[in-house]
């Protein structure tokens, strides 16, 4: 009798693509070396390309060396804190960079944050130098007197665009607001002006693999967000397990700068693998289905890292049809799962191929993608199989000392140099999380017998029907196959006989329309009836995070006072 598959034998080695290593023999080197070596290699070469105007990695080395003498000349220097709240745009690059070249921690911020929100990282992570956009800078100098923050920096969407782009910037930002006007006050400075002038070189700081680079905060899905304390080598090593991933890049390839850098997705599989490469970088700074289009058509961008939304979006985009997309030689979706039928529709469009990944903030973030080269095995549908230097395995969900057999699901576990430190100030939550170096994800996880995994569901999601276990992705996954839905997103809800039961909220394609109890038969001979919802809620948008991934606590929180639901008459 042959012995069952166990986690440790790694069955996914087998479907690696050819040249991609079980180990990778990591260069000693952080990511301010990794800008300086591609700007050595390609001095002219475009680096960063916004609306236009290129910087090339001369340029960009030169801009970052010099941003990093006046961050010094403020008191920056190794072991504090800088806080970046910027869209994608070229100081976001610099600023990012020069912080780490002189040791300093960096916290990405997003944007469209609450006063409150962004007071809470502000405070937690103790920045004491903010660099941010004139749009936010009068709501930043306000609550700058509750922060430690000293020193305000800002720049504005103008400031880097090309001719005749900056002189109708000038005249029309305003009234579209694009633009604000920035009341004088104590500190404050505006950032090209202030880089503009010259400043000794700043001595870089000695860094090593373990000293601290970034305080990155989770995307607060299922409550106050949480500083995940990233290292240089974190960092450093998880770009090169993604350059060993993806081998072979041509030095002509062109990156889309769309996934928003401040969220650790975009920050590590387009910033910092591109400069990792030495190949430009269009960057979006609202990357919404007409810009990513645009950016697309007209810069010939060949690889795009990107989230389900803005693959939904570009789909669903009037002027689909008028967009030649057959540049784009491959995707890397993440963030949360991608319909299938979004996939096929995709690559028939462009003769690409989209790897779909998974990953965590607590993890730098990737850990598993699909096979990518010629010739290698896909799992459409899979997260596909761990990266070089990761494992992992499942475990039950409520002892995780026990591993489940495979093929059936269970809390995914993961151990890797891309695995954070800890939580900032969080010892307890640093504890439960991380156990000898593995990492508990808190997502339902099955891996089969060649080693592809595929998440089930979020633990916290997971719904508890009569005893049953629902997942909710399974129930989603119904409703993209309806041709006139565009998302659906599934719920538990209170039920008065079962504990607890299916809701799904429904965004039908413009122009469509359904009613409930149609829906709710749509599900009819595909799933058990047990996993039936008994409610449909028609919705224009879902409420999401950033990076696309639907808040469902939000619609969760919306339910909370909502009596307990009875079944439908269709599904009693």
């Amino acid at each position: 009798m042959t012995s069952p598959l166990t986690y440790q034998e790694k069955a996914w080695l087998q479907h690696y693509q050819k040249g991609v290593p079980e180990k990778v023999s990591f260069k000693d080197i952080c990511l301010p070396d990794m800008l300086e070596q591609s700007a050595t290699r390609f001095p002219d070469k475009m680096a960063l390309n916004f609306q236009g105007y290129e910087t090339t990695f001369g340029q960009l080395q030169d801009m970052v060396n010099n941003a990093a003498a006046h961050l010094h000349h403020f008191g920056i220097g190794k072991g504090d804190t800088v806080a970046i709240l910027l869209p994608n745009v070229i100081p976001c690059v610099v600023a990012y960079y020069a912080c780490l070249k002189l040791g300093a921690i960096v916290v990405m911020n997003n944007p469209l944050y609450s006063d409150r929100e962004l007071l809470h990282q502000f405070n937690d992570s103790e920045a004491t130098l903010l660099i941010t956009l004139d749009l936010l800078t009068n709501r930043m100098v306000n609550l700058r007197p509750q922060t430690k923050i000293k020193q305000i920096l800002y720049t504005s969407i103008g400031d880097y665009l090309p001719f005749p782009k900056s002189l109708l910037f000038r005249l029309f930002a305003k009234k579209k607001g694009l633009k604000a006007e920035v009341t004088p006050a104590k500190n404050l400075f505006h950032w090209k002006k202030l880089t503009a002038e010259s400043k000794p070189t700043a001595t870089p700081a000695d860094i090593k693999f373990d000293d601290i680079a970034q305080f990155q905060y989770t995307g607060g899905t299922t409550g106050t967000s949480k500083g995940v304390i990233l290292t240089h080598g974190n960092l450093s090593k998880q770009v090169q397990q993604l350059a060993a991933w993806f081998p072979g890049w041509d030095e002509n390839n062109i990156m889309l700068g769309a996934l928003p850098f401040f969220h650790v997705f975009g920050l590590t599989t387009s910033m910092n693998l591109a400069i990792y490469f030495g190949v430009g970088n269009v960057l979006v700074p609202k990357p919404q289905p007409a810009q990513l289009l645009q950016a697309i058509k007209k810069y010939k961008v060949t690889f795009a890292p990107l989230v389900p939304t803005m693959f939904i979006g570009m789909l669903q985009h009037p002027n689909i049809d008028k967009v030649d997309l057959t540049s784009i030689q491959g995707c890397f979706s993440g963030s949360a799962p991608l319909p299938v039928e979004v996939i096929k529709e995709f690559e028939s469009r462009t003769g690409a191929i989209i790897v779909e990944g998974y990953g965590l903030t607590e993890t730098s973030p990737v850990t598993h993608i699909n096979p990518f080269g010629e010739g290698s095995k896909r799992k459409i549908g899979s997260i596909g199989v761990p990266i070089s230097d990761t494992t992992c395995k499942v475990v039950d969900i409520t002892d995780s000392s026990i591993e489940m057999p495979i093929g059936e699901p269970g809390e995914l576990l993961i151990k890797g140099p891309q695995v954070m430190k800890g939580y900032l100030k969080r010892a307890e939550e640093t504890a439960t999380t991380l156990s000898d170096g593995w990492v508990k994800t808190g997502d339902i996880a099955i891996m089969d017998e060649e080693g592809y995994f595929q998440i089930v569901d979020r633990k916290k999601d997971m719904i508890i029907s009569s005893g049953y276990n629902i997942y909710p992705r399974d129930i989603e996954e119904i409703y993209y196959e309806h041709p006139d839905i565009q998302e659906a997103a599934a719920i538990g809800i209170p039920h008065s006989k079962r504990g607890e039961a299916v809701k799904v909220f429904i965004v039908m394609k413009e122009g469509k329309s359904a009613t409930e109890e149609n829906l709710i038969l749509f599900c009819k001979d595909k799933i058990a009836k047990y996993k039936w919802p008994v409610a449909i809620e028609f919705r224009e948008e879902l409420p999401k995070t950033n990076v696309g991934k639907v808040l469902k606590k939000v619609l969760k929180e919306e339910q909370v006072d909502k009596p307990p639901s009875c079944s439908a008459s269709i599904t009693s």
